[in-house]
């Protein structure tokens, strides 16, 4: 089958932060393609771009399939699944943060595929490698030929180069030679393997199928695909280590120098789902005590508290519990509207968000409205969403957004734009809210958003407890690449 790529319009998203990429892997089950296709349904949220399963049956070996566009569009025919057999298998929901940007190519896709002198190997890889372009050059100076422009293609080089007897000691290797940050979910013939860079930066959870009843293991980004599959959440991979699955049996592996743990703050803003579990608490009721903190931190009278859809919700309960300012669904969300596959001509585009959300008009004329978003990245939809509400009627509108200002890009497997098209890199609060035209404009601050995660007397400025580079300015891992081309890195205060 011809591999087709539809052309995504997709008007409110293009001022988020993208998703990432989201990862899973399960072995010991009668039918491994099955399950993640399932698993990847449930992480579609981190990469809408493209996915792909591959799986190994002692009978036909490695298949795979690799497809742009949805989950739900590409995996749940009996026969393309029927071409995917075996009891173990990973798959990998795709946003591109690194490689072709908007222009992938099939070969992009993952989980990539190789032969070693022991046998196959398949690597999904949710994160970004910061020194993929010094190690490409090497690799290809020693006559490595890559397939992909994908900087996780790199570890299969590594791998293949590497003199250790095994696949899961050549992926210590070559992962002792990557910096950033790294999730990989990884399978050969017979074995599971999941591993997380030393921060932890990126998330990966361990789950069992059928756990009383030694069942199969499962391995994803988040928990919310572990719940879809009907599977037990054991626990995290934890920073710096490597699991091994092979005969039902797991081992515990350390490759990496300890580290002291700094993973990304913005999972919990923004990126997992809502209803998954990470760090040991749920995301949902984070996002509520973010709201609660920001009404503690930013006041204001109004008559009610809206969310901007969905991402905002939790967040605006939260905001209004703690202010006793009712809430009320301000705008509707067009749940159906998808892709759209018309040509996206101008008069379409000047309707951008409206195709989306849609302003609940009877509700909020006459009102001063609390508008709350998760963030605010360029500043174009929260300008058009403003305009919707005061063409409502509305008699003020005052923005409360959920995080701190975005005012650097991640490097750490975030699809984010360039700093200076950041609107909190050139702009302050103030000229913030002017430029957005809102009655007041206020974020939770830093320290505010790390109360609410559970660090009672919020950000410790000498070692923080996250990665908030997006934030902060303060990057774990520097981030080699970008610096070769230009990047400066915060000055020291």
């Amino acid at each position: 089958m011809t591999a087709w790529r539809s052309t995504p319009f997709d008007p409110l998203d293009d001022d988020k932060l993208r998703e990432e990429c989201g990862v899973f892997g399960v072995t010991g089950v009668s039918s491994a393609a099955n399950f993640t296709a399932l698993g990847l349904h449930a992480l579609q949220h981190r990469g809408q771009e493209a996915g792909g399963i591959v799986v190994h049956d002692p009978e036909h070996g490695f298949n795979s399939v690799r497809r742009f566009g949805y989950v739900r569009d590409n995996f749940t025919t009996q026969d393309v699944m029927d071409t995917l057999p075996g009891p173990i298998g990973i798959g990998h929901v795709r946003y591109s943060t690194s490689g072709s940007k908007g222009a992938t190519a099939i070969r992009d896709v993952q989980p990539f595929f190789g032969e070693f002198a022991m046998g196959g190997a398949a690597i999904a890889h949710n994160g970004n490698i910061t020194n993929a372009d010094a190690l490409r050059r090497e690799l290809i100076e020693r006559g490595s030929i890559f397939q992909s422009s994908s900087d996780s293609e790199c570890i299969i080089h590594l791998m293949a180069r590497s003199l250790q007897k095994s696949i899961p000691e050549r992926m210590k290797d070559a992962l002792r030679r990557v910096e950033g940050a790294f999730s990989i979910v990884a399978m050969t013939r017979h074995k599971l393997i999941g591993v997380r860079d030393p921060l932890g930066v990126r998330p990966l959870v361990l789950g069992q199928i059928d756990a009383a009843e030694g069942g199969g293991w499962v391995l994803a980004s988040e928990t919310c695909a572990l719940d879809i599959i009907g599977a037990e959440f054991l626990r995290e991979v934890e920073p710096g280590e490597m699991v091994v699955i092979e005969d039902d049996k797991l081992t515990s592996h350390r490759p990496f120098e300890p580290k002291r743990p700094r993973a990304c703050i913005f999972e919990h803003v923004y990126f997992s789902r809502p209803d998954s579990i990470l760090g040991g608490q749920s995301i949902y009721s984070t996002r509520e005590a973010i709201g609660r903190e920001l009404a503690k931190e930013a006041p204001v009278d109004a008559d009610l508290v809206c969310p901007v859809p969905d991402s905002g919700t939790p967040a605006a309960i939260g905001y209004s519990l703690a202010s006793g300012i009712p809430y009320a669904m301000g705008i509707i969300r067009n749940q159906y509207m998808g892709r759209t596959f018309i040509e996206p001509t101008e008069s379409i585009r000047n309707m951008g968000v409206r195709l989306k959300l849609n302003v609940n008009r009877a509700l909020v004329r006459g009102k001063r409205i609390i508008l709350v978003d998760d963030s605010v990245v360029r500043g174009t939809t929260s300008r058009k969403i403003k305009e919707m509400i005061l063409d409502a009627g509305a008699a003020e509108v005052h923005f409360r957004i959920a995080s701190p200002p975005t005012a650097w890009p991640c490097f750490y497997g975030v699809d984010t734009p360039q700093r200076e098209k950041l609107l909190a890199a050139t702009m302050t609060e103030e000229e913030m809210r002017s430029h957005l035209g809102v009655d007041s404009l206020r974020f939770i601050t830093l320290d505010g958003l790390y109360r609410a995660v559970g660090e009672a007397k919020g950000r410790d400025p000498d070692a923080p407890q996250y990665c908030d580079a997006c934030f902060s300015g303060e990057y774990p891992v520097e981030p080699a690449d970008q610096m070769e081309k230009g990047f400066r890195l915060k000055a020291a205060e």
